[in-house]
């Protein structure tokens, strides 16, 4: 959406906006996009036709993944695959807070933890743990492993209520 100081280009924006944009308040919009431009959220830049394109930076792009990475959740297929998704990873100290954010994430997500730096899961989750890598940066730590077996198992369908 641009917006412009034309009267003319007004219009024929408004024109192609969908009714429920409509009903949204101009001064809070425009209230909203100035404190999102202060928080540098976003930038502006104008066109040669005097339209002003709202951008997202880098500083909301990583914001609106925070908010992607909250709703990120692991989908329980019908029947079991009989396999485990083992994440192992060795995030170094200088990355502190992303290791402790990554241990955060697979907790909330339901993985069970084997060791510090070792989780497992028994469903399909490899775009969800390639996402979590992606936004806290740590790609080249992570590796995710596929296994048909696991000692102690049993132990682990108990858990994850597979028996």
């Amino acid at each position: 959406m641009g917006l412009t100081r034309s009267p003319k280009q007004y219009f024929r924006i408004a024109k192609n906006v969908p009714k429920a944009w409509k009903e949204i308040d101009r001064a809070e919009l425009y209230r909203t996009i100035r404190e999102f431009r202060n928080k540098r959220l976003v930038d502006y830049m104008e066109r040669e036709n005097g339209e002003i394109e709202i951008i997202l930076s880098e500083k909301g792009r990583k914001r609106a993944l925070k908010y992607q990475l909250d709703e990120t959740e692991i989908k329980t297929p019908r029947k079991w695959d009989k396999k485990w998704r083992i994440v192992i990873f060795d995030i170094p100290e200088k990355r502190k807070r992303a290791r402790e954010a990554m241990r955060l994430k697979l907790r909330e997500l339901g993985f069970k933890e084997l060791q510090k730096s070792v989780f497992v899961h028994p469903f399909n989750c490899k775009d969800e743990i390639d996402f979590i890598v992606e936004v806290f940066g740590i790609r080249p730590h992570v590796k995710l492993i596929l296994a048909n077996s696991f000692t102690n198992e049993e132990e682990l369908r108990l858990h994850f209520g597979l028996i």
